[in-house]
C-alpha cells in the first residue's frame, strides 16, 4: 500500500497521540498473539489424528494401511483451516511490525529513519482492511513450516507399513497389493500419493520464492 501523502509534512505527536499509539500497538500484539495461538491448535489437530492413525495402524500385523490414508483427508481439511487463520493473523502481524520499524526503531535508535508516509500507509489499512496475503500463499507458509513434515511421516509410515506387514515384504508385486485400496489399484493410490506429495512440495517452494522477492522490496508496503 501506498499513499503520495508525504507524513514528514505532518506535525509530531502529542504526548496523548503517543499514549494512543501505544495502547493501539499493544492492542495489535494482542490480537497478533491470539490468532498465532489458534494456528498452534489447528497443527495440534493434524499431529494428535495423525498420531492416532499410527496407532491403530500399528498395533497389529492385521491392521489396515487404510487410517493413514483417510487421515490424510483430516490433514488436508486442517491445514486449510490454518491457512485461512493465517491469513488473519498475517493482518495484525504486519501492522505490529510496521509501527515497530517506523516509530519504535527511529524512537530508540536516532539514525535509523521512518518511512515517509507509514502513518498514511497505517491509516489506508485500517481505512480499509484487507488480507496481506492470498490463500495460496498462506497455504505455503503454513506447508513449509509445518504440514511438509506431517506428510512426510504420514507418507513414510505408509510406505513402512506395506514393507513389513502383515509380513516380510517379497516382491514389487505383493507391495503394490497391499496398496490397494477396494477396487483402487494399489498403483493407481500410490500415484495419487506421490502426487499429493508433490503438489504440496511445488506449492511451498512456489511461496518461498515469492516471498523472497517480496521481502525484497518490503520497504514499499506493509505486507
Amino acid at each position: 500500500m501506498t499513499e503520495d501523502k508525504d507524513d514528514a509534512a505532518l506535525p509530531d505527536f502529542t504526548g496523548a497521540e503517543l499514549g494512543a499509539l501505544a495502547h493501539l500497538y499493544r492492542g495489535e500484539i494482542y490480537r497478533s498473539t491470539i490468532w498465532r495461538t489458534r494456528l498452534d491448535t489447528t497443527t495440534n489437530w493434524s499431529v494428535v489424528t495423525l498420531g492416532v492413525a499410527l496407532s491403530i495402524v500399528f498395533s497389529s500385523p492385521s491392521a489396515s494401511p487404510l487410517p493413514l490414508l483417510l487421515v490424510g483427508v483430516l490433514i488436508l481439511l486442517f491445514l486449510m483451516i490454518e491457512a485461512r487463520r493465517y491469513r488473519y493473523f498475517n493482518v495484525w502481524r504486519a501492522r505490529c511490525r510496521w509501527i515497530e520499524n517506523n516509530f519504535y526503531v527511529p524512537l530508540l535508535d536516532p539514525h535509523e529513519k521512518a518511512g515517509s508516509n507509514w502513518r498514511s500507509v497505517l491509516a489506508a489499512d485500517y481505512r480499509r482492511p484487507t488480507y496481506h496475503v492470498s490463500f495460496k500463499v498462506a497455504l505455503g507458509r503454513r506447508i513449509r513450516r509445518n504440514y511438509l513434515w506431517i506428510v512426510t511421516i504420514q507418507a513414510c509410515a505408509f510406505v513402512g507399513k506395506l514393507l513389513v506387514h502383515p509380513t516380510a515384504l517379497n516382491s514389487f508385486e505383493e507391495f503394490f497389493d497391499r496398496a490397494n485400496v477396494g477396487p483402487v489399484p494399489g498403483e493407481v493410490v500410490l500415484a495419487i500419493g506421490v502426487l499429493y506429495l508433490i503438489s504440496l512440495a511445488a506449492l511451498a517452494i512456489w511461496s518461498e520464492a515469492l516471498d523472497s522477492r517480496k521481502w525484497g522490496r518490503r520497504e514499499a508496503g506493509m505486507g
